[in-house]
């Protein structure tokens, strides 16, 4: 097995030198589309063996075998010349995307759309290029230690947390998609996808739980589809797709699902099951509130979603959604939409999760919300999750641990008899539907076996006097008014 980690670091140790190639976002975005031709040329090789008559989408002097392959190949000028001059003006422009291989020129011409070459020297994308192809992804040891290596460099990429779009923790992914459980044909949707990890555990536990024969094969493929808006992490999302057997991962479009008004999607658009994690914390540009319903207008990208999520479920339709605290507190439009949930959908499941467990990206608070659409919230049950023993937070080095679920899933019980195996315990308690209205839907319900603890995180202690500071200058202001009116009232 070829020392996968060690490549990638020799990889970013050679593009460090390119004057071309700024920072690490340009760096990640060069090695995705040299990684994806990578990818695709050792899939067709395997496809080559599977499949009679197998026609690759790409002319033979542009698949990678025939200009990468050859250590002691084109290199220099001649190299960057042939990928700035014929590569990337035909995978871009130029694929036939109709005919027989159509679909497979979609995905490369699709991931080619908004790539770049960002090196200028062709010796530097000729060292690059070598280290690649000393890589088999027709290896499954080599497959699967790349899809650690990636997930690291997504984490690296995303370090900065911008605009409210968060790595997932692999464990919680893995826990969402074992609770919501997809069957074999339902579709599964995640609309604010990434870079695919809700949908490559999806594939991951349909294979595992349901997949017996080439036809469940072609099902589970049929049955995968995801949006995302930004270029690179749909490059990444294409690429994990292939990875994970997707061939034509023509389902994973590159697109806004907020920019579609929120009247235009019908039955057709309707799914059995979301798994998402919405972008939070961010502004949708200028407009796109205006997509939705008045009752349902801002421009937080979560509340967005969430309102297009309910109205995307088919009736019985499953959903589970990553949101921050603000959500389950939030007052004025998040109010209408957490009315809108709870009398459309039953919120049967909010785990609440510790601090730490998105570092160090945001120390944001988070929750699980489960929900099935199709009957009103009667009562909706609450699962603290804790730390694990000895751990007082999660970082890089220890993050969450998906055995860390164990106490939630054997506490689970059937959505079908209404969870009745469920018990209160010291992390899980109930609340009923009149209880909830009366508290005008704020769903942030502390544990009731938990007393009054004193907190000394400087996250929330900042926040805290911050909060405290505004009621003071609001009291300081309302004083000053009040002296003023009385001192014009004494000079009348």
């Amino acid at each position: 097995m070829s020392n996968v980690s060690g490549i990638i670091k020799s990889i970013q140790d050679i593009m460090r030198k390119d004057v071309g190639v700024d920072g690490d976002a340009q760096r990640i975005s060069q090695l995705v589309w040299m990684f994806f031709l990578k990818i695709f040329d050792d899939r067709e090789a395997e496809l080559e063996l599977l499949e009679d008559n197998y026609k690759s989408p790409l002319p033979k002097h542009l698949r990678w075998r025939a200009w990468a392959a050859d250590p002691e190949g084109m290199t220099g000028e001649e190299l960057a010349d042939f990928v700035n001059v014929q590569l990337f003006p035909y995978l871009k422009e130029k694929l036939p995307t109709s005919g027989a291989q159509g679909k497979r020129a979609q995905v490369v011409r699709g991931v080619f759309e908004d790539a770049y070459n960002y090196m200028k020297s062709g010796t530097l994308i000729r060292q690059v290029i070598n280290k690649i192809s000393e890589i088999n992804f027709n290896n499954t040891s080599d497959r699967h230690t790349f899809g650690s290596i990636y997930e690291q460099i997504l984490k690296d990429l995303q370090s900065a947390g911008n605009a409210g779009e968060f790595y997932t923790p692999r464990a919680v992914t893995r826990f969402i998609v074992n609770r919501v459980d997809p069957k074999l044909d339902e579709k599964v949707l995640d609309p604010a996808c990434g870079t695919g990890g809700f949908l490559t555990c999806t594939i991951d536990h349909k294979r595992e739980n349901y997949v017996k024969s080439h036809a469940d094969e072609d099902t589970l493929q049929a049955s995968i589809h995801g949006v995302e808006k930004k270029a690179l992490p749909h490059m990444l999302a294409v690429t994990n797709m292939i990875l994970h057997g997707i061939d034509t991962p023509t389902n994973i479009r590159h697109d806004n699902t907020l920019s579609r008004p929120y009247k235009d999607y019908g039955n057709a658009d309707r799914v059995n099951v979301i798994v998402t994690n919405p972008p939070f914390g961010g502004m949708e540009e200028d407009g796109i509130e205006n997509n939705f319903p008045s009752h349902f207008r801002t421009r937080e990208t979560a509340d967005l979603f969430m309102a297009l999520i309910i109205k995307l479920l088919k009736d019985g339709g499953r959903a589970a959604v990553v949101l921050p605290d603000g959500f389950l507190f939030g007052e004025g439009m998040k109010t209408r939409l957490k009315q809108t949930l709870l009398e459309e959908c039953n919120l049967h499941t909010i785990v609440r999760l510790p601090n730490g467990v998105f570092n160090p990206y945001t120390g944001i608070k988070t929750n699980l919300l489960f929900f099935t659409k199709g009957t009103p919230t009667k009562q909706v049950w609450y699962y603290e999750h804790p730390y694990p023993e000895g751990v007082k937070s999660y970082n890089k080095t220890k993050p969450m641990r998906f055995e860390e679920f164990e106490a939630e899933i054997k506490w689970w019980g059937e959505e079908a008899n209404g969870f009745k195996k469920r018990k209160q315990t010291e992390q899980a308690w109930k609340v009923g539907i009149d209880e909830i209205i009366a508290r005008n839907y704020n769903l942030d319900i502390k544990n009731p076996h938990v007393g009054e603890q004193v907190s000394h995180d400087p996250d929330e202690l900042l926040q805290k006097y911050e909060k405290q500071q505004a009621e003071i200058s609001d009291l300081r202001n309302q004083l000053k008014h009040i002296l003023q009116q009385a001192l014009s009232g004494e000079r009348v």
